[in-house]
């Protein structure tokens, strides 16, 4: 009896063991099911939206001088610079003589040629009247008659080439440039100098096609510089380009008057104030958006549970705020906090 009992637990024992035993291979299998958690790092960053605003902006534009004129002077023929008459940053007179190229030899072949043309000329006369009286055929006449008028022709490109020796200033301006020194050989069209007249100013920068249709041809402009903070300059609209640039941009040059009491030099950067006031729609995000520098500016927007680097040029800033010319969209998001964590592609969480 007793052993009978002894059987009952053991088997007993045994289906228990074998029940622990799959209800624990089960357990094991389910967990294995569950799909794996989530070890992704993500960056916490802030963010905000692209907004599009109806702005009003005094028109006032940043532009850079350009000389009223500017010429280069040109050597006419090949020689050696004999005399140069001009020092840098000298004043000149449209047709003042810069320079003189040596001559000297130009002078003995037209002194030939001025000699061959008088020989020419009388024996010319001499067989015209041997023809006149049958003593010489119209055969040689003609010969003559192009000779001498070859010979003159001569005479004359030397005097030419004499003449063009004297080089002189195409335009009144000052010396800016002198490529050359006496005693120097010249080719043709080697350059002697740049004259560069400043009696004027010319500004060039480009508007915006809202800000072109309200720009006429004559309109007077304001310009001041950051060199003369205290002084304004006079100007007038004197050339709006009919077509636009690759980046919707038009070209537009100012005339401003030049005082000598503050000299307005070339390369200058300048503002220019048209002196009215227009309505813009405009992007705007904020500064903080902006990594590296202005100029080089790029931002990190949204896309999905990632950035993505975006190169973008900005405008003006207002405020906390900075317009975007291109780059971005109305209603795109981009990083305003955390992007020293960030790169291209770079999981993000956003933070409130």
């Amino acid at each position: 009896m007793k052993r009978k009992h002894i059987i009952v637990l053991i088997v007993l024992v045994l289906v228990g063991l074998i029940i622990f035993k799959l209800s624990s291979n089960k357990r094991i299998l389910e967990e294995k099911k569950q799909p794996e958690k989530d070890t992704l790092v993500r960056i916490p960053v802030k963010v905000a939206a692209v907004v599009e605003e109806l702005r009003t902006i005094n028109l006032v534009k940043t532009g850079s001088l350009a000389p009223f004129k500017e010429a280069k002077v040109l050597a006419p023929m090949a020689g050696t610079i004999a005399q140069l008459k001009v020092n840098l940053g000298d004043q000149v007179q449209e047709g003042q003589v810069l320079a003189v190229i040596d001559t000297r030899l130009m002078q003995l072949d037209l002194q030939k040629a001025v000699s061959n043309a008088r020989k020419l000329e009388r024996d010319l006369a001499t067989y015209t009247e041997l023809l006149a009286g049958q003593a010489a055929t119209q055969e040689k006449v003609n010969e003559l008659r192009q000779s001498h008028a070859d010979a003159i022709n001569q005479v004359a490109q030397l005097k030419k080439q004499i003449a063009d020796a004297y080089i002189k200033a195409p335009t009144s301006g000052t010396v800016a440039t002198k490529a050359v020194e006496v005693g120097v050989f010249a080719n043709a069209g080697a350059e002697i100098a740049t004259i560069v007249n400043l009696s004027q100013a010319k500004v060039q920068l480009n508007l915006t096609e809202s800000e072109v249709y309200q720009t006429r041809q004559g309109q007077e402009v304001k310009i001041s510089t950051d060199v003369y903070p205290d002084a304004e300059f006079k100007g007038k609209v004197s050339f709006i380009s009919p077509q636009a640039d690759e980046t919707r941009s038009y070209k537009v040059e100012l005339i401003a008057e030049n005082k000598q009491s503050n000299l307005l030099r070339s390369g200058t950067f300048v503002y220019a104030d048209f002196s009215r006031q227009t309505e813009q729609k405009i992007l705007l995000i904020p500064r903080e958006a902006i990594t590296e520098s202005v100029k080089d500016a790029f931002v990190y927007v949204l896309d999905q549970d990632k950035v993505r680097q975006r190169q973008v040029k900005t405008g003006i800033e207002s405020g906390s705020s900075i317009q975007i010319i291109s780059g971005l969209k109305a209603g795109e998001r981009v990083v305003t906090s955390g992007q020293i964590n960030l790169k291209e592609g770079t999981a993000i969480s956003i933070s409130k």
